[in-house]
């Protein structure tokens, strides 16, 4: 494969000059292993271990390669099946989450992705919730989302929910598709470019690894059914993966995900919530808590129904969880926070005060 087949640009090469004096060479992550990683460029692909140098200025596991990225290697003398990753290029994009347990990490899913198909199933484990946390997470990634309503052959509502999802995700792409009977997966092609990068994402059972199966037009996958009593999936795969379909697109496939932390300032969320900040952005005061405020647009719209009360529960759940993360990592955050809430109090009970002389 060549530099351009594996998804090499010119935003690439402009970043790679730097190596290209000190003998190093481009190489792409196309498998993530414990400790090491495989590195393909056209010589092949190679098993890559990041040298003492780059370890000791890594400031997180963010910043170790994750697949998708491009890394600067050389070969390992006398070994032509070992490399030496001595750096990584700037990210395009990067689909982060919060990683499993308590201490406050970044985890890159993937990197360098054009397009995120995210992956939901038309059974028991359709939940628009889950839905809204998947588009923030992609949204802050900075790839365009497309989701992508599994099993249409499971059931006669496809459309019927294909109108939910799209009512809750102005502006992306919504399809239904069945990897079983292969529905829907024609209009998927816009996407499928070659030389572009797919990610699919995806809670356990959505079907991923089937669909990627009928992309890639073989069994390279391995799948697993879903139990029944609960339509919960088992997990698939358990790597991260770059692969390449036979029309020269690339797609990584991911472990599925039974709760996804999106990795994302709340101001990031917004895109995601789009209608909820219009309407925050009306209310009368900019400090509008959206409680008992006069002039409040979000009150508004709840009340009439223009508003779900369930999208703006998940819009609040979102906020408080990425500004409560942000407080565990950085101790100046959460002072600034405490002050910010004090601002907020101060001004309601002067509305309050100045409302109580009105009357």
């Amino acid at each position: 494969m060549t530099l351009e087949q594996l998804g090499w640009s010119d935003h690439f090469a402009a970043a790679f000059a730097p190596h290209t004096a000190l003998g190093r060479a481009p190489a792409r992550v196309t498998l993530e292993l414990k400790g090491f990683y495989e590195v393909t460029d056209p010589n092949g692909a190679r098993l890559g271990e990041c040298t003492g140098r780059f370890a000791h200025d890594a400031a997180g596991p963010a910043d170790f390669p994750a697949v998708g990225d491009w890394v600067a290697v050389t070969p390992r003398p006398g070994d032509d099946t070992r490399a030496d990753i001595h750096a990584l290029l700037p990210r395009r994009t990067r689909f982060s989450r919060k990683a499993a347990g308590e201490e406050v990490v970044e985890q890159v899913v993937a990197a360098n992705v054009d397009t995120v198909f995210l992956v939901s199933a038309l059974d028991a484990n359709f939940n628009l919730r889950r839905i809204e946390r998947y588009l923030a997470a992609a949204h802050a990634s900075g790839a365009q989302p497309v989701v992508l309503l599994n099993k249409a052959d499971l059931t006669e509502d496809g459309e019927a929910r294909r109108a939910e999802v799209a009512a809750i995700a102005p502006g992306v792409p919504v399809q239904v598709v069945s990897a079983q009977t292969r529905r829907g997966l024609k209009a998927l092609a816009p996407w499928l470019a070659p030389g572009a990068t797919v990610a699919f994402l995806g809670s356990s059972g959505v079907g991923k690894s089937t669909l990627i199966n009928r992309l890639l037009g073989d069994r390279v996958q391995d799948t697993q059914e879903v139990r029944g009593a609960d339509a919960k999936g088992r997990h698939t795969t358990s790597q991260r993966e770059l692969l390449v379909a036979p029309g020269g697109a690339l797609i990584i496939d991911t472990p599925g995900m039974r709760e996804l932390q999106p990795w994302a300032p709340a101001a990031q969320l917004g895109a995601a919530f789009a209608d909820v900040a219009e309407l925050a952005a009306r209310c009368r005061f900019r400090d509008c808590t959206h409680t008992t405020e006069p002039g409040c647009a979000i009150a508004a719209a709840l009340a009439d129904g223009t508003l779900d009360l369930a999208r703006w529960q998940s819009w609040q759940r979102l906020r408080r969880e990425a500004a409560y993360e942000v407080r565990r990592a950085d101790p100046r955050a959460a002072r600034q926070n405490k002050s910010e809430w004090k601002k907020l109090i101060k001004g309601y009970r002067q509305r309050v005060r100045e409302k109580s002389g009105e009357d």
